[in-house]
């Protein structure tokens, strides 16, 4: 039929014939509602849909043959368009109580997101909105939301939901959406669109507020079935569904270091007047690229010298433990952090918890039965401890070393013997696991815990996944060092996730000190290198969607090129270059 497209619905494995023009929600209620199936778990409704491997939003219309895969909130991806348009229903609802106020979605943090809603006096809120940033002085000029606010905006939250009120998407000349937001006075968001250089803008409406966001949202703010907002620390959190449960709230837990880490970093981006990405893409236009490197990395290693000071001020201390996720930067951290131990008078000795691998056939396996090297019970505990006991005692061990091709644990030949000022490093994804070292006492143990908290924003209503970061990362290190492509690397992501949220997350808050490897302008650089790397990611591979999205997310940034960046970065741990053997 003319008038008709063709659909491949992943979902049943049928084809179905459509109106040609309809949108996905239309086109879904026309196929019996294929998400519905009797075998899953969970009978929730679609928030989106991969279109030939992209995710769209419902509203999007279908013109030509597709192939189409309906997801709900319990795929990455549909998870992020509910939680967008939370975003978008936290900032109406608070845009109707306090006018004068901004609201800023902040920090990932305790199985919700922080906002950071500001109540402006006097002309503060004049000055921040004309400039699209706000000044150290300004910020702390300007008044936290009270826990009575908190209460009123989830009340007006649940009353917008309980509407239904549509949420249109309008898609323009970019020159017209950035006239429209500097009428409206948000001018990080004009600062965004004109560094970006789009030809065409998408914006959304809910009544008579509009807003930008750089993903999908959902139809209609009825299908917002549940949300939390509470009190937290001096602004509010929102809660979404569990990953776990959708049919349930996230668990509130406290991350109190983590949070100080990201404010930290949030205050010196207020000294530096980068507050967004439209912010840094307009410093590396006017030619400051090399003083915005050179300041994050010195800030970076100031902490990395306080860390060190605080080591050595502690007298007892004979372990220094450093853990984090994949591509959190671990390996470099403890090498630049050893040098700073040097400085106080200490002399530090590293350990490779990779040398303590038990023989491969003594490895647990995982769900699939294949060896999960991420198990705390792949490393040989009790040897460990027995040594570090030794060390300790002032007595001489045989390290063991790993042969990787064989999968055994044999001796190296290599003896080591702690002297005074002497203090072993040991870096590892469980390194702050009470487990590992159960046999040492605390006061002879100091945790690091080191992870990449990306603290810019893209502008105030739209914030950086972290977890986005560490994959770009790896992507990179993958491809430049492990002969792996953009897609392998894609591939195995949700189960490096699913190892970290089992053995590394949940004991993040038991560090002494929180480091940030994450810097201001690193995805500038990252851009650069990952870009070409994502578009090798066939078109016909589920891992398509995420190289897609990447892509996309990456052109906000104006690039950088790496060549710039010191030998002795971070960074260079992935994109080659540096000073330190690894």
């Amino acid at each position: 039929m003319a008038n008709t497209v063709t659909i491949r619905c992943k979902n049943d494995g049928k084809k179905h014939q459509v109106l040609m023009g309809s949108k996905l929600w239309e086109a879904y209620e026309a196929m019996d509602r294929p998400l519905e199936s009797a075998d899953r778990k969970y009978h929730l409704p679609p928030v989106a849909a991969k279109v030939n491997n992209k995710t769209e939003g419902m509203h999007y219309r279908l013109y030509k043959n597709k192939q189409v895969e309906f997801i709900d909130i319990t795929d990455p991806s549909g998870r992020r368009v509910y939680s967008r348009t939370l975003f978008f229903v936290l900032c109406k609802a608070v845009h109707d109580i306090f006018p004068e106020s901004i609201a800023i979605i902040d920090i990932p943090v305790s199985n919700g997101y922080y906002c950071d809603i500001r109540i402006f006096k006097d002309n503060v809120g004049e000055s921040v909105k004309a400039k699209g940033r706000f000044s150290e002085n300004e910020y702390r000029s300007s008044v936290p939301v009270s826990a009575e606010g908190v209460v009123r905006i989830r009340q007006r939250m649940q009353e917008i939901i309980d509407a239904k009120m549509p949420i249109r998407r309008h898609e323009v000349p970019t020159e017209e959406a950035i006239a429209m937001f500097r009428e409206k006075g948000d001018m990080a968001k004009v600062k965004l669109l004109e560094s970006v250089g789009s030809l065409y803008t998408t914006y959304y409406q809910i009544d008579d507020y509009v807003d930008y966001y750089y993903g999908a949202l959902l139809t209609d703010t009825s299908q917002l079935s549940m949300f939390g907002l509470d009190p937290y620390y001096e602004g509010a959190l929102l809660r979404i569904p569990s990953k776990q449960n959708p049919q349930v709230l996230g668990e509130m837990v406290h991350q109190d270091k983590l949070f100080g880490i990201f404010k930290e970093h949030h205050r010196w981006q207020y000294i530096l007047g980068i507050n967004t990405v439209g912010d840094f893409n307009t410093a590396v236009k006017e030619g400051h690229a090399v003083d915005v490197m050179n300041i994050s990395e010195a800030l970076q290693e100031k902490r990395l010298a306080e860390i060190a000071n605080e080591i050595a001020s502690k007298k007892d201390v004979r372990l220094v433990l450093i853990a984090g996720p994949s591509s959190s930067g671990k390996t470099t951290t403890s090498k630049r952090l050893s040098i700073q131990m040097v400085i106080n008078g200490l002399r530090p000795i590293p350990i490779s918890l990779d040398d303590y691998f038990v023989d491969r056939e003594k490895t647990p396996r995982d769900e699939k039965g294949e060896y999960d090297y991420e198990s705390l019970y792949s490393l040989n505990l009790p040897l460990l401890n027995e040594h570090l006991e030794k060390l300790f005692r002032g007595e001489e061990v045989e390290m063991p070393r790993y042969d990787f091709p064989t999968g055994r644990s044999v001796m190296s030949g290599k003896r080591l013997r702690l002297n005074p000022g002497d203090v072993l490093v040991v870096e590892g994804i469980h390194a702050l696991n009470p487990e590992l070292t159960a046999q040492i006492p605390a006061q002879m143990k100091y945790k690091l815990y080191a992870s990449a908290l990306t603290t810019i924003l893209l502008d105030y209503h739209n914030y950086i996944s972290t977890t986005d970061n560490r994959l770009l990362r790896r992507i990179i290190r993958d491809y430049k060092y492990r002969g792996c492509s953009a897609l392998d690397t894609i591939h195995r992501w949700p189960s490096v996730k699913r190892g970290e949220n089992k053995w590394i997350f949940p004991y993040q808050e038991n560090a002494d000190a929180v480091f940030n490897t994450a810097m201001i302008y690193e995805l500038a650089v990252i851009r650069q290198q990952a870009e070409p790397l994502l578009e090798q990611v066939p078109e016909n591979c589920p891992e398509y969607s995420e190289a897609y999205r990447l892509r996309k997310f990456l052109r906000y940034f104006t690039p950088i090129d790496y060549q710039y960046m010191p030998h002795n970065s971070l960074l260079r741990e992935f994109f080659g270059g540096s000073l330190f053997d690894y």
